[in-house]
């Protein structure tokens, strides 16, 4: 059997979070998200693309149907307060069930759906079924680096008012190499970096000033939006420096958690040795062996 874990709910904000062109609950491999509360529990409100969890007549949790869980990456199960893989709990009951099928660990939302729905209110709905152009149609929101403090997303999540007001941004980084629309800018205060994508470009003149700047509004309790132009190379580039910056990590530790965060995240080579440069200067010293294949 896979086994059971427990997942914080920013991690099954940045799972519903994933996109390549269009957003990644499109795909039925993807993410299976199962609510284990009674129906009426369920029925009043749960989190976007959740089933309810069905049971048979000796109250037993069954498979979801037309789900294969064998080929799922992501199979995440909730209640309404799980706290710990100790309890005696519908969620964990129900993953009991799915871990037999599943090829991945199942994950259960650490918190259950009250935690989940404190923290991401935006994502409740009371939608039961979804057609497949109603998945595609999606819109995925920025990711979460730091709780509640720190986003990473593109250009199009930047320029969306609602989701900058569901996120409480207060402050953007924008690496994007396009001027934002002028209203958006209006509701929080952005710092402009111009730097091409090209891989002689030199991101990391502008580490210090960028780092400070993020590190004075999470200081002042304002969550900070970095986006590019698709969210893949340079906007991941500065988060990285600023993990480095800010948290006083390695390179290869501040990869690592970005890439869990957004999986597409890739800073070009270019850019991969400028953080390498950084990660020195911070540190004091070379901690990242960047010929590894993995950068």
């Amino acid at each position: 059997m896979a086994g059971m874990v427990l997942c914080e709910p920013t991690e099954l904000y940045n799972i519903l979070n994933q996109y390549t062109t269009l957003t990644r609950l499109a795909d039925p491999t993807y993410l299976c998200l199962l609510d284990a509360r009674i129906k009426e529990e369920y029925e009043r409100d749960h989190i976007i693309t959740a089933q309810r969890s069905k049971k048979n007549e000796n109250d037993e949790f069954l498979p979801p149907v037309c789900i294969d869980l064998e080929c799922v990456q992501h199979c995440v199960v909730y209640d309404g307060y799980t706290a710990s893989l100790h309890m005696d709990t519908p969620a964990i009951r129900c993953a009991e069930i799915m871990e037999q099928k599943s090829q991945n660990p199942v994950h259960i939302l650490k918190g259950g759906y009250e935690s989940f729905s404190a923290l991401y209110p935006f994502l409740r709905t009371v939608k039961i079924i979804y057609t497949p152009q109603e998945l595609e149609s999606l819109l995925p929101y920025p990711v979460e680096i730091l709780q509640h403090r720190l986003y990473m997303g593109d250009l199009k999540q930047a320029e969306n008012p609602q989701m900058l007001k569901d996120l409480k941004i207060k402050a953007q980084v924008n690496v994007s190499g396009t001027t934002p629309n002028v209203s958006v800018k209006g509701s929080s205060h952005v710092l402009d970096i111009t730097v091409s994508e090209s891989t002689d470009s030199d991101l990391s003149l502008f580490f210090q000033e960028v780092c400070e700047y993020i590190d004075s509004h999470l200081n002042s309790k304002h969550a900070v939006l970095v986006f590019s132009r698709l969210g893949i190379s340079r906007s991941s580039t500065v988060i990285m420096a600023f993990l480095v910056y800010h948290l006083k990590c390695s390179l290869q530790d501040a990869w690592t958690h970005v890439l869990k965060c957004r999986t597409r995240a890739r800073p070009h080579r270019g850019f991969v040795q400028q953080l390498s440069t950084w990660e020195e200067h911070v540190l004091g010293n070379k901690v990242t062996d960047i010929s590894d294949p993995n950068f």
